[in-house]
């Protein structure tokens, strides 16, 4: 094995666990200008090859968040974005810092292939939040609020759209989990891109109609580690109670209504878009 890094041995392998080894001493690849990065290239490809000779069937790197160019000198050597390691690292000083792990298995694709390149394409486009409510009526102007027993803020009934489940699906699923009822998912009412909001990073919110339902919060049976209580309330009283950006987003949709009837409306921060 390559020499594993310290001093000025340069950039070596390092064993962490049975089969997997990390490449150590990054910081002595100079990557400043494209030959110098493709030196580098070819040394962290060579180390790759030697790791996969020996064994390994995993060979990872962690690089601190401002080293673009070094993260795209492993990325080009096939080595996939997993994600920030929070405190992971270590700084000049001391001090706990974050770093980016990137890794490559001996069974992806070789770099250079389409299927490495669209298996690299989705581990590193990022990826956002997507979020599912719905707005059910009572015949009479208010709408269903849910009284959250994490959070002080009430909201529409709704959640989080999990990976490769469909929008309807998630929010039916949403629905029946949290008030124990099946309601049909209607048109598209909102679509609201959430800048970053308290420990939130920015969103894509979907508001589909869940249709009028005047007898509902005598049929539902709450989801108790999450609703409290529903309430019916125009937009005008559900400020005070919901986030600021639920009750523009409410604001927007009843406008919008009056103005020109009810359709799809796109929203950002819960007003529309400005033209």
């Amino acid at each position: 094995m390559a020499p594993d890094g310290d001093g000025e041995a340069g950039a070596g392998l390092r064993a962490a666990q049975r089969g997997v080894v990390t490449l150590v001493g990054l910081q002595h690849l100079r990557v400043d200008g494209e030959q110098a990065a493709e030196r580098a290239l070819g040394q962290v490809r060579a180390l790759v090859e030697e790791a996969f000779a020996a064994g390994h069937h995993r060979v990872e790197a962690d690089v601190a968040p401002e080293q673009a160019a070094l993260r795209k000198v492993l990325q080009r050597a096939g080595l996939r974005p997993e994600g920030r390691a929070r405190g992971r690292g270590v700084s000049r000083d001391g001090i706990p810092v974050d770093v980016l792990r990137l890794a490559r298995l001996r069974d992806d694709p070789a770099p250079g292939t389409q299927e490495a390149f669209l298996a690299m394409l989705d581990a590193s486009l990022p990826t956002k939040r997507l979020i599912v409510q719905g707005l059910v009526g009572d015949g009479a102007g208010r709408v269903l609020l849910c009284e959250l027993t994490y959070k002080k803020d009430w909201d529409l009934v709704g959640g989080v759209a999990e990976p490769a489940e469909t929008p309807v699906a998630s929010l039916q699923r949403e629905v029946r989990e949290e008030l124990g009822v099946d309601l049909p998912v209607g048109d598209l009412v909102a679509v609201d891109w959430l800048p970053p909001y308290k420990q939130w990073t920015d969103a894509l919110l979907l508001v589909f109609d869940l249709g009028q339902h005047p007898d509902l919060p005598e049929r539902v049976t709450l989801q108790p580690s999450e609703i409290r209580a529903v309430h019916w309330r125009t937009p005008q009283e559900a400020a005070g109670h919901v986030a600021p950006y639920v009750h523009r987003l409410l604001g927007s949709v009843v406008a919008a209504e009056r103005a020109h009837g009810r359709h799809t409306v796109f929203l950002e921060d819960g007003v529309p878009r400005v033209r």
